[in-house]
């Protein structure tokens, strides 16, 4: 899987890795629409995504298992947490990958309102035992402080299980670079965007993207090369977040 065109230092398994809030597969033009958002996801063939707000059995969005559906069209396994649960009715967030991959971990966080939760899963990369974590963090500022206290905590990212193990945190964070929730993960790993572009690109709304609160952060064993926030017509439509698309070596 080595690259010759890449330094010796970046080489090592090259992955593409993705962060997508899908708005329960209802676009901006308020059409539901499951197929949409695989399409959006095909296109830019990601290894590893990360979804959030994803409906399960609900009867909003005709009762369809989301993650399963559009797993099932992207030929993946997929791995899902739900957030909230009402009666047989779940919302949550969900990992996809074609690559070996176990669930670790689902969870609530912290919440006042609206549950929130994170899931962890843990994918096989060659010789590498690649932690991945996707959450999708509150409205309210002192309730994403509480969450992202305990995703960076020993339940979580801090585990020993992770101990000098490659991790990336996907997620919605609702929070900009100029939050405190931001700065937190940032002291402890690096965000792809920052990292990687002079000027980095927001994520919602995706008609007109004013805000950068999607995001993903790496581990020091991960190499960011690559990043793209993408926009194109069907993104602008499939729903009201662009997706965040990353390439990475290990």
């Amino acid at each position: 899987m080595n690259d010759p065109t890449v330094p010796p230092s970046f080489e090592g398994p090259r992955l593409k890795i993705l962060s997508y809030n899908v708005h329960s597969c209802i676009g901006t033009d308020r059409k539901l629409d499951p197929a949409r958002v695989a399409e959006v996801i095909a296109t830019v063939e990601p290894d590893i995504i990360g979804l959030q707000e994803l409906d399960v059995g609900r009867s909003r969005t005709g009762g369809v298992d989301q993650a399963h559906a559009i797993a099932s069209l992207l030929r993946m396994e997929f791995h899902f947490h739900p957030a909230l649960n009402v009666a047989e009715e779940r919302y949550g967030d969900a990992i996809l990958t074609a690559l070996p991959a176990r669930m670790i971990k689902g969870g609530g966080l912290p919440s006042v309102g609206e549950p929130r939760g994170a899931i962890w899963v843990e994918i096989k990369v060659g010789d590498h035992c690649l932690q991945v974590f996707n959450t999708h963090l509150g409205l309210r500022g002192r309730d994403r402080i509480s969450q992202i206290g305990a995703l960076l905590g020993p339940s979580w990212l801090g585990s020993p299980a992770c101990h000098q193990k490659p991790r990336i945190l996907i997620g919605d964070f609702n929070s900009t670079p100029s939050t405190a929730t931001y700065k937190t993960v940032a002291r402890r790993m690096a965000d792809v965007q920052s990292r990687l572009k002079a000027k980095p690109k927001a994520t919602f709304p995706s008609r007109y993207p004013l805000l950068r609160i999607d995001h993903i952060f790496v581990s020091s064993e991960v190499t960011p090369v690559d990043v793209q926030v993408i926009s194109t017509p069907l993104t602008r439509r499939a729903s009201d977040h662009l997706p965040l698309l990353t390439t990475v070596h290990l």
